[in-house]
């Protein structure tokens, strides 16, 4: 479950980056609803929980997959709080250029988000946190 785990993480790490790099390519900081303390609050505590999860893997001690948990509390609430920013955007997206798939130019980075990226981030996320917390149970009760 370990292993499941690390490629989940490994998967949504994926849709993060593409994610991170459309944000920065249509302007980041300058336009954007999304703080930089957001975003890369979000990215540094995923991958200091990742880097965490992995030497937990090799060394095998139990403590080290409850602290990649409780690094991921925060990196699903910093989440949670971006893709509530992102709701807006995305329906600002339909009304302002005519309907889903919408590109329009205009409008903050994170409008450009493919929807497919956003929703299969979110849900390996919540794959990724379970897949760990149950690891992390059943290292230590068993």
């Amino acid at each position: 479950m370990g292993i499941a785990a690390l490629v989940t993480w490994l998967l949504t790490a994926v849709g993060g980056f593409v994610m991170l790099g459309v944000w920065i390519a249509r302007g980041g900081r300058r336009t954007s609803r999304f703080s930089p303390g957001l975003i890369f609050g979000h990215f540094a505590l995923a991958a200091a929980g990742l880097v965490v999860w992995i030497v937990y893997l090799v060394a095998g001690v139990a403590a080290l997959a409850w602290v990649a948990l409780v690094l991921l509390v925060p990196v699903a609430l910093l989440g949670f709080a971006m893709f509530a920013r992102w709701i807006p955007a995305y329906r600002s997206r339909e009304a302002v250029a005519g309907g889903p798939g919408a590109t329009g130019a205009a409008g903050p980075p994170e409008r450009h988000f493919p929807v497919v990226i956003v929703a299969g981030h979110g849900l390996l996320a919540v794959a990724t946190v379970a897949l760990v917390l149950l690891t992390a149970l059943g290292v230590s009760g068993g």
